[in-house]
C-alpha cells in the first residue's frame, strides 16, 4: 500500500529527519563543503534513509536555512505589532542579515546552494516566505512601499547578503545593501 504524499510522517522518519538537519546546522556551520557521507553517520543514518529526506546538497542546505531561520521568521509579526510597517520590514531585513552572518559556514553553503541556477525556487515556501509575505502587505496596504512587489522579487533583491563576507565588515555593508533596498520598495509608493 502506497502512503499518501500528505500523510503525517512516521515519528522514527521525523526523528530521523530532525538528526539529520541538527547534524548538518553543525557540519555546514563548520564548512560549507561538509561531505554528505559525513553528516550521514554522524546523524546515525544510513545512506538511503538520508537520500530518502535529502536528495541532494542543494536541499539539504535549503531545508536547513529553513529550519533555522524559522526564528527569525516568527519575529515578523512580532515587529508589526510594535512598529509601523516599515520599520518591522526594515528591522526584520537585520535580523536576517544578523542571523545568516552569524553561521558563515551556513552563509557559505547559501551562497553557493543559491548560485545554482533556479536554487532560490527553493526559497518559494516556507517560515522566510510567510514572513516576507506577511511584511509586504502590511507595507502594500499601509502604502510605504510600491505595490506589486511579490516575495520572490523580495529574496531576489536581497540576495546579495550571501554574497557578503561574514568575517568582513558585512554589517555596515549589510546596512547599506538593505538601505537600497529598501529605497527601493518606496519609490513609487503610494503613501510617498
Amino acid at each position: 500500500m502506497q502512503q499518501k504524499k500528505d500523510a503525517p510522517m512516521r515519528s522514527d522518519a521525523q526523528r530521523n529527519r530532525e538528526r539529520i538537519l541538527e547534524v548538518a546546522l553543525e557540519e555546514l556551520t563548520r564548512s560549507a563543503d561538509a561531505p554528505l557521507s559525513s553528516i550521514a553517520k554522524k546523524a546515525c543514518v544510513g545512506q538511503g534513509t538520508f537520500y530518502r529526506h535529502f536528495p541532494n546538497r542543494e536541499s539539504l542546505v535549503l531545508e536547513v536555512y529553513r529550519y533555522e531561520v524559522q526564528q527569525v521568521a516568527d519575529t515578523a509579526a512580532q515587529l508589526l505589532e510594535t512598529r509601523t510597517p516599515d520599520q518591522a520590514l526594515r528591522e526584520w531585513m537585520d535580523r536576517l542579515a544578523q542571523y545568516a552572518m552569524a553561521k558563515a559556514g551556513l552563509a557559505d553553503a547559501m551562497r553557493r546552494a543559491t548560485s545554482e541556477q533556479n536554487a532560490l525556487a527553493g526559497l518559494g515556501h516556507g517560515p522566510v516566505t510567510s514572513a516576507v509575505t506577511l511584511l509586504l502587505q502590511a507595507n502594500e496596504e499601509a502604502g510605504t512601499i510600491r505595490p506589486g512587489v511579490t516575495p520572490d522579487d523580495f529574496v531576489l533583491a536581497i540576495a546579495g547578503l550571501w554574497q557578503l563576507d561574514p568575517h568582513g565588515d558585512w554589517q555596515s555593508r549589510a546596512g547599506r545593501l538593505l538601505d537600497l533596498v529598501m529605497d527601493g520598495l518606496r519609490a513609487g509608493a503610494p503613501g510617498t
